[in-house]
């Protein structure tokens, strides 16, 4: 991700995590069918390094600009994945860490920050109840919190996922994006990204449409959309798509407004269908996505419903993480019958 630093918010040329960006973007014939929208492509996050996940993004930004600035210890109140990278990040760059979760996270989440000996606290409540306990650290202990005090450098990371769409495709742009939203901010940067592009003369056509999706269980955003509210109105996470259940988002007001005025939509998607979106993407075109993938695969699949995706448009789907990370949100989907080690036990099965 580093071939775009000029458009990064560093002072010098970073120092650590090196190595992080440049996921695939892999087009999905066989969903875009049975979608009913015309091409699709998935941005794979799912393939990030090291964490698999596209807060190493975030995170790789964030840290370098702790370097800059002197800061020896970073934190971070996470749902997981950007837990993880902190971990990770830090303890590559030899910085003091802690990551505060809240106490119900998936264990490949929970296990995917421990084995880095980060200073791991689990809080009583939610995501919003972790994010509190983390700004009065920031404001009274000092600590670099990357979605806090070091936000405008974390932030500025997620654009480099939509710099890479747009060199991938060839420097043009796709006609749709569709992008899960947390606390809001990376569908606010990808139109950042797309918009510095075009600013600069790199990029061929029209801004993409925006279009953000949410689990139903948590939708304070898609609800001010669905509703035409000028207001997002907080609420209590009630979903199993722990990645993005954050029901007090920071940047909600800008992923409104970069909705709107991108000529997008949103969609609120509840756990079943969740579930159902990994699924069909694993079917059909291979790739095991998070919770949050879920969600926006059937989320696309509601927006093409609803004639909002087209047979003529070109969409880039972003999974934001792997799937490896939420096995416990497809329950036990995944069971398989038990035989004998026969080919006649084997036999019976295929008939």
């Amino acid at each position: 991700m580093w071939r775009y630093r000029e458009l990064l918010p560093l002072d010098d040329e970073p120092r650590v995590s090196t190595d992080v960006g440049w996921t695939p973007l892999v087009e999905a014939p066989r969903l875009a069918r049975a979608l009913g929208v015309g091409r699709v492509w998935i941005k794979n996050d799912g393939f990030s390094f090291p964490t698999l996940s596209f807060k190493d993004r975030v995170v790789a930004v964030a840290i370098n600009k702790a370097v800059e600035l002197g800061i020896t210890v970073v934190a971070a109140p996470s749902t997981g994945n950007l837990a993880n990278a902190v971990a990770s990040h830090a303890a590559r760059a030899g910085l003091v860490a802690w990551v505060i979760i809240p106490e119900d996270l998936e264990l490949g989440k929970v296990v995917g920050s421990a084995v880095y000996a980060p200073h791991l606290v689990r809080v009583r409540g939610t995501y919003d109840d972790a994010n509190r306990l983390a700004r009065e650290a920031a404001a009274t202990l000092g600590w670099g919190v990357v979605n806090v005090n070091l936000r405008p450098y974390y932030g500025e990371g997620s654009k480099t996922m939509a710099f890479e769409i747009a060199e991938q495709l060839g420097w043009r742009l796709p006609t749709a994006v569709v992008a899960p939203m947390a606390g809001g901010s990376l569908i606010t940067k990808l139109r950042k990204g797309f918009e510095e592009l075009r600013a600069l003369g790199w990029v061929s056509g029209a801004p993409p449409r925006m279009f953000g999706v949410q689990a139903a269980g948590c939708a304070p955003i898609a609800r001010a959309v669905l509703d035409g509210s000028p207001e997002i109105t907080p609420v209590q996470p009630r979903t199993v798509s722990r990645s993005i259940a954050i029901g007090d988002p920071v940047d909600g007001p800008w992923a409104l407004e970069t909705i709107r005025r991108s000529g997008g939509w949103a969609a609120a998607v509840d756990d079943d269908a969740m579930r159902e979106g990994i699924h069909l993407l694993a079917r059909e075109e291979g790739i095991f996505t998070e919770t949050a993938g879920g969600v926006t695969v059937s989320g696309a699949r509601q927006l093409a419903a609803a004639s909002r995706l087209s047979t003529s448009d070109e969409a880039v789907l972003c999974m934001t993480g792997n799937g490896l990370k939420t096995i416990e949100a497809l329950g036990d989907a995944l069971e398989a019958p038990l035989i004998d080690p026969t080919l006649e036990a084997l036999t019976k099965l295929a008939a």
